[in-house]
């Protein structure tokens, strides 16, 4: 019984978080964020079965981590000199139908996995496309060359 009220309490907990950090967040893992939600459920796997009876641990660990994430995407939004460093910059990977050598080595991004992402976005082939973009989300977008 001690396990399932201490499991709905960390629901709650969870759910709280949920709510704070907010739609935009969640919406759009990268993957640190991955990483953050494993460690996070490690803390709350140790304070639901593990022999520490605390709940207060694991509340404090959950929270400082959210508090955290909301504090960073406040800063990216506020402050635009830190962006860069907390959200990354997009990277051109395609110029004028043209690959970009270095930013593809850079990135240790193949041509194969290049026509990859570019056939699942519908483009036929590289020398239709006029940029294509590696997003901070670490999505490709790739915009098409007008015709005429």
């Amino acid at each position: 019984m001690d396990i399932v009220l201490r499991a709905a309490a960390v629901f709650v907990l969870l759910f709280v978080v949920t709510r704070t950090i907010g739609r935009r967040e969640l919406g759009q893992l990268e993957p640190f964020d991955v990483i953050l939600l494993v460690v996070m459920g490690d803390l709350i796997q140790q304070g639901v079965t593990q022999s520490d009876y605390s709940l207060t641990g694991t509340a404090l660990a959950v929270s400082t981590l959210a508090v955290m994430t909301v504090a960073v995407s406040y800063l990216s939004f506020r402050v635009r000199r830190l962006r860069p460093i907390l959200d990354g910059e997009p990277i051109v990977l395609i110029h004028d139908g043209r690959p970009v050598e270095a930013n593809l080595r850079r990135e240790r991004i193949t041509m194969e996995e290049l026509r990859s992402q570019a056939r699942l976005a519908q483009v036929l082939s590289l020398d239709d496309v006029a940029c294509a973009v590696l997003e901070t989300g670490g999505k490709i977008s790739f915009i098409p060359r007008r015709a005429g």
